[in-house]
């Protein structure tokens, strides 16, 4: 099993960690299922699938199974402009906690 280390500013890490317990689940279970809904498209859950719909409407959710069969990658500046983009608005975590 793998470890990651994520970064993150104290407000938003204090958010992650109320949407968590919000969900009666464990800060490592709650990224877990966001990031697997974000990435596995074959998660049936209305959660999951809500949530990559959401994503996917705000720009920052690739087409990771077209871009993996074509070997493509995606342009670096788009990669920037979706990290800008990411940064800016509400947090997802407010959005998940808020149950939107």
């Amino acid at each position: 099993m793998a470890q990651i280390t994520w970064r993150v500013d104290d407000h938003l890490a204090a958010q992650v960690k109320a949407a968590a317990g919000a969900a009666d689940r464990s800060v490592n279970e709650f990224l877990t299922v966001v990031l697997s809904a974000v990435t596995d498209p074959d998660l049936a859950g209305s959660e999951a699938a809500t949530l990559r719909e959401r994503l996917q409407r705000a720009g920052l959710l690739a087409d990771h199974c077209e871009m993996a069969a074509t070997g493509e990658q995606p342009d670096p500046a788009a990669v920037v402009a979706a990290g800008r983009r990411a940064a800016t608005g509400t947090p997802l975590s407010d959005l998940v906690a808020e149950g939107r």
